[in-house]
């Protein structure tokens, strides 16, 4: 008969299953862009960033990082972390845990926005603590394997003259990729096909072109302009109308060919189950620091996988492609370089694909020479 050590036993069942959290610390950056973003609710010159170190008893530092859409964004999810981390602190804690612990003590405040985000990064910083610490990429940790994924170059293409169109596509196409985004919501129809012709003709026969509206229409609108772009062989029409009309969505979507994408604002899991059980589109597309960091993105992933729904990913493409890698009906991978101005191991894109990171954790690793050239808000 043989005689396992028990107490060594329940001591690494216990790491294994949870952490515990020493501190915080959170950096917000502004991020400069190579393409400049007009879309139809603004022009993007740069981006705020908040980078954020998770001191852990696993001997392994967690890290994350989240777009904030505005520098304010920033600082009050960096404050909501903080106050998130006091409440954690020295607890033994899964991230299943920490997340119904802190759902329950942010009930009041409501976990949407800055508060989502702030409990995301504190999330997505766990996890990447424990795959370190268990020295596995993030995306096996998850049960699935990186892998190269199919990507769309996200980077540019914003509202801009045809000519100034033409020129940025060609500049894009270099990294190789075999999809582009295109923003679209002119102020006429006859602008949109204009800008997407100046594209289409820019682009060899095995380049998709997904085009995004940035909430900018009407339904009845939508559906007008969407009758006629799907005549251009656009492979999806993304966030035409507001995010969180899924019944006008859902109408959009049966009176249209072309695929409709939506995704990027779901509030967690619930907003992801809603606009599925209401069959608001074809795709979705969460945002992994809306969605509830891993824990929220593996949740979702099975609603999709439950509904036979394509999902593709929304910025933050270091973490995104782990979590692609572990989703059960994967689709694109949104492409940014903006990372690239802080991670000692920026993406790379091979073949036509961007290749996930194999090293432990999610790959997430500050340059700080590259930090401290970045201005700070």
């Amino acid at each position: 008969m043989i005689r396992w050590p028990a107490r060594s036993i329940m001591i690494n069942v216990q790491r294994a299953g949870g952490l515990q959290i020493r501190s915080v610390t959170t950096r917000g950056v502004l991020v400069p862009l190579a393409f400049t973003l007009g879309t139809s609710a603004a022009v993007v010159r740069a981006v705020p960033m908040l980078l954020v170190d998770l001191i852990t008893d696993l001997g392994a530092t967690g890290r994350a990082y989240a777009f904030c859409y505005r520098p304010s964004g920033a600082r009050a999810i960096a404050g909501i972390l903080d106050d998130a981390v006091e409440v954690l602190k020295n607890r033994n804690l899964t991230p299943m845990d920490a997340t119904q612990v802190l759902s329950r003590q942010f009930a009041l405040l409501g976990v949407t926005g800055t508060v989502r985000m702030a409990l995301a990064l504190l999330d997505m910083a766990m996890w990447d603590a424990m795959a370190q610490s268990q020295g596995l990429p993030l995306a096996s940790l998850l049960g699935g394997r990186p892998r190269p994924l199919p990507a769309y170059d996200s980077r540019g293409l914003g509202l801009m003259e045809p000519d100034q169109l033409a020129k940025e596509v060609d500049a894009l196409l270099t990294s190789g990729l075999k999809a582009v985004k295109l923003r679209l919501g002119y102020e006429t129809l006859g602008q949109d096909i204009a800008a997407l012709k100046a594209v289409r003709e820019r682009v060899s026969s095995d380049v998709e072109i997904m085009v995004d509206y940035n909430q900018a229409l009407s339904c009845a609108e939508a559906i007008s302009r969407g009758r006629e772009l799907e005549k251009e062989q656009i492979y999806w029409l993304e966030e035409p109308i507001a995010h969180d009309d899924y019944e006008a969505s859902a109408s959009i979507a049966r009176e249209l060919r072309v695929p409709i994408q939506i995704g990027e604002n779901f509030n967690g899991p619930e907003g992801l189950l809603r606009a599925t059980t209401a069959r608001a589109s074809d795709y979705i597309m969460p945002d992994v620091a809306r969605i509830g960091g891993v824990t929220g993105w593996m949740q979702a992933a099975g609603i999709a996988a439950a509904h036979g729904i394509e999902m593709s990913s929304h910025l933050m493409p270091e973490v995104s492609a782990q979590l692609l890698c572990a989703t059960p009906t994967a689709h694109w991978l949104e492409y940014v370089d903006w990372a690239d101005a802080f991670l000692q191991t920026p993406l790379k894109v091979i073949g036509g694909k961007v290749i996930t990171l194999e090293q432990p954790g999610s790959g997430i690793i500050w340059d700080e020479a590259k930090v401290k050239r970045l201005a700070t808000i």
